[in-house]
């Protein structure tokens, strides 16, 4: 993990100062004069060789400080802090509409395998993963929000608002993304099935006169776990770091929307340390994941 960390932190380094332009002078605009510029680098610490701005960096984000923001003229911690909520919980949300709507599916259509349902079901989730999430996201902005009124159309809410109405807000957005994703868990989801179900120890199970229900649940989803499980951990760990679009349709104050501004303004600390913290959630997904086969199959040994 150490390792993963710091390889991420030296790409996310020297990554953004490939980018064009001078965030000095980005920062004080059109009319800056090039002596107003040289003293805010020299401020930033811009002007320093990058190999010490880099070792400074690396020493800092050890202890956890990730930097000033040159925008916001905040520690990165604390912006990302303000910027995280909406994120996470739009994640979190979509993840459960993934789950509902793909598992169950998913399992029905390997145990109708072949069927016309069946058929449907691989269609229908092939144009869900092909058609772009922004599209997607426009479409249902125009009609369940401002033609049916039946969500709010884009935002988060005012500083006033209170949680459950924020919530509110994240609904559409979460669905549009659980809809989206949903396709990747429930292809995965039939294909485990389908090996499961194959297996001798299920035909075993039908002899002697289990329900069908049983047979298919306890027996072939349990053994089917942990790829299911595997697609699960990853569809999450997409959901963190790449709600950019959905964020940016929808207007929604989270890190996806923060970054892309960040970028913009050349913000360096800020796109460093939004690099940091979805690294981070990788690994930390990952290591959640792993440790989850140990419920699913007692055969799966650290």
């Amino acid at each position: 993990m150490g390792m993963v960390v710091l390889i991420v932190l030296t790409i996310a380094f020297f990554i953004v100062r490939l980018a064009p332009g001078d965030p000095a002078a980005l920062m004080l605009g059109p009319d800056a004069t090039p002596e107003q510029a040289e003293e805010l680098r020299s401020r930033l610490g811009l002007d320093q060789p990058i190999i010490i701005q880099y070792a400074s960096f690396i020493v800092s984000a050890v202890k956890g400080d990730l930097g000033q923001s040159i925008f916001f003229n905040q520690p990165v911690t604390q912006v990302l802090k303000s910027r995280a909520e909406p994120t996470v919980f739009l994640s979190l949300f979509s993840l459960i509409i993934a789950l509902v709507v793909a598992v169950p599916i998913g399992i029905y259509a390997a145990y109708k395998r072949g069927s016309f349902f069946d058929q449907s079901v691989i269609s229908i989730a092939m144009l869900a993963a092909s058609v772009p999430s922004f599209w997607t996201g426009l479409m249902a902005q125009r009609w369940l929000a401002t033609e049916y009124g039946w969500f709010p159309a884009s935002g988060y809410g005012g500083p006033d608002t209170v949680f459950i109405d924020r919530m509110v807000y994240l609904v559409l957005p979460a669905l549009v993304l659980g809809v989206v994703n949903s396709a990747l868990i429930l292809r995965f989801t039939r294909a485990s099935m389908l090996d499961v179900l194959s297996e001798d120890y299920i035909r075993t199970a039908r002899s002697k006169g289990m329900r069908e229900p049983r047979v298919v649940l306890r027996h072939g989803l349990r053994n089917a776990g942990i790829p299911i499980i595997t697609v699960i951990g990853l569809t999450f760990a997409l959901l963190v770091s790449g709600a950019v679009v959905t964020e940016r349709v929808f207007n929604i104050p989270g890190m996806g929307n923060l970054v892309v501004n960040a970028v913009l303004r050349r913000d360096y600390p800020v796109i460093q340390g939004t690099l940091i913290v979805v690294a981070v959630t990788y690994v930390i997904i990952n290591l959640v994941t792993d440790l989850l086969y140990l419920l699913v199959d007692k055969r799966v040994q650290y």
